[in-house]
């Protein structure tokens, strides 16, 4: 997607979606094509695995519960993942038992949580006969006990995590539940990388945090529980950093502590992107100072339409002057704004002399002698909202 900057001739229009954002992903799995396309669209991105997948292709549990579904075949089975279906199949398969689970699943009814387990049971040569629209665990269970569940044999394919719930209301309904444990989330063995995710996120380095799994959100969480950041990590979520997810599942652990999340109407990946590519730009605060059009958005400015990345301490200078655009703001509360802080106003002159060769117009930025400065707000236009948004947005 490439945005269309006002002001500018066509063949200058080109700014890509993303151009300017800083992007946290959170993924495991699929975590350098996520990265890629985010890339392609303008972002910068910054990665920390939240969790990783512990195949149980050699498991214990798992060969037992195959040989128990054969020698008893499932009335009903539950493929809540693509991946994880997969992975039994071929772990099946390995065992040279392939053949015989495909064959006593296709006598019982197969259900799919939603459309990446469907497409891997379609794979396998079996036949879905649900799926639920919000690919929600909660809406498999409630479609099983509408249809009645007493005295079935229930296999339910885990997706790296117990189902509890769902389990013990499918018993407590008179059915036999087997659980298939295909995989299980562990934390990263080296969580340096999440961590400094994290901490990117807390020091507003991270303008958007991607999420691909629940687990991948519940990690996050809990990790930041054990490093005493809880209650930071809840506000800058709550706040300057916004919170995508691939679809309603993944949001579910964020939405439980009241973290707002964005997620597309189909929970791909793509999908995904698509969707951020459309809400970023949104986010962005569009100003009209000294004749020149000015977008500020997560690490770099727009200036008339061409991209300028601008340091850490000139976007903090630059977003405090952008609240009151066209207003003085004082050098003592500038300086609290630049990282490390200290006492010495020369430190903002300095600052303000780097961002104004940043931004190659330094008219942009006034001095007001002996009081600060001010963004140098046409009169006339007034500060303009890019996309409806009102308010600071992303602006930290």
């Amino acid at each position: 997607m490439i945005v269309a900057v006002a002001g500018r001739g066509p063949d200058d229009a080109a700014v890509p979606a993303l151009a300017g954002f800083t992007v946290g992903v959170t993924a495991a799995r699929r975590a350098d094509e996520l990265a890629t396309m985010l890339e392609r669209r303008g972002a910068v991105v910054q990665h920390g695995a939240a969790l990783r997948i512990v195949p149980l292709a050699d498991d214990t549990r798992l060969r037992e519960s195959t040989h128990a579904l054969i020698a008893r075949p499932p009335d009903v089975t539950v493929a809540t993942t693509g991946i994880g279906f997969r992975g039994w199949i071929e772990a099946a398969e390995g065992w040279g038992l392939g053949t015989d689970l495909i064959t006593v699943l296709g006598k019982g009814t197969v259900l799919a949580r939603g459309p990446k387990a469907r497409g891997a049971i379609r794979a396998s040569g079996l036949t879905d006969a649900w799926s639920p629209e919000s690919e929600s665990s909660a809406e498999v269970l409630d479609h099983l006990l509408e249809s009645g569940v007493d005295g079935l044999r229930i296999a339910v394919q885990l997706h790296g995590e117990p189902l509890p719930d769902v389990v013990e209301a499918l018993a407590m309904a008179g059915a036999e539940v087997v659980e298939v444990p295909v995989y299980r989330w562990l934390p990263p063995r080296d969580r340096t990388p999440l961590d400094r995710l994290t901490d990117a996120v807390l020091a507003g380095g991270i303008d958007i945090l991607t999420f691909t799994s629940a687990p991948a959100a519940a990690s996050l969480l809990a990790r930041s529980r054990e490093r005493g950041l809880h209650d930071a990590l809840l506000t800058a979520l709550r706040g300057p950093v916004l919170a995508m997810c691939v679809g309603p599942v993944t949001a579910a652990p964020l939405q439980d502590v009241d973290v707002p999340t964005t997620q597309p109407q189909r929970s791909r990946l793509g999908a995904m992107v698509r969707e951020l590519e459309a809400v970023a730009p949104t986010r962005a605060r569009r100003l009209p100072v000294a004749g020149h059009a000015l977008e500020l958005r997560g690490h770099a400015v727009l200036v008339d339409g061409v991209l300028r990345p601008v340091p850490p301490a000139g976007m903090a200078l630059l977003r405090v002057l952008a609240r009151r655009p066209g207003r003085v703001v004082p050098r003592a509360e500038l300086l609290r704004t630049l990282p490390g802080g200290g006492d010495d106003e020369h430190a903002v002159e300095t600052a303000i002399a780097r961002v104004r060769s940043a931004l190659g117009e330094p008219k942009l930025l006034q001095t007001v002698v002996r009081r600060g400065y001010r963004l140098a707000l046409d009169p006339v236009a007034g500060p303009v909202p890019l996309g409806g948004h009102c308010g600071d947005g992303g602006l930290r």
